[in-house]
């Protein structure tokens, strides 16, 4: 058994880029770099809260590996739909707004947020 050294966030996050559909331009004003994926459920209180729902304890890569399989199952549209592509700035003005770790409850606020920057940027 290998000893965790990283966060479980970061474990889901390894396994699950590969499928996330990032786009090739900001959703708010166009730009095509630096480009960033936000989750508007956040991916750190989600996989933190489904843990403690599954009473887990996870020490080792292994475990992480594992149990990243089944929140990733259980976590689709989280994921890999409740997601834009922001520009580097945009993404920061964003999470300026909202905390470095939005609530879960306000992804509905944050997808707003975005299409009001469209809306300013002509983008609508």
């Amino acid at each position: 058994m290998t000893e965790l050294k990283r966060e479980f966030t970061k474990i889901i996050r390894d396994g699950s880029k590969s499928l996330y559909n990032k786009g090739s331009k900001c959703e708010i004003c166009g730009a095509t770099e630096p480009l960033e994926f936000h989750h508007f459920k956040t991916l750190s209180v989600l996989a933190n809260k489904w843990v403690a729902k599954n009473k887990l304890s996870i020490n080792t890569l292994e475990e992480a590996q594992e149990h990243r399989m089944a929140f990733m199952e259980e976590y689709q549209e989280e994921l890999y739909d409740l997601t834009v592509t922001l520009c580097k700035e945009h993404h920061a003005a964003l999470h300026k707004v909202y905390g470095k770790a939005p609530n879960l409850g306000t992804s509905k606020k944050q997808a707003r947020w975005v299409e009001k920057q469209r809306e300013k940027h002509g983008l609508v």
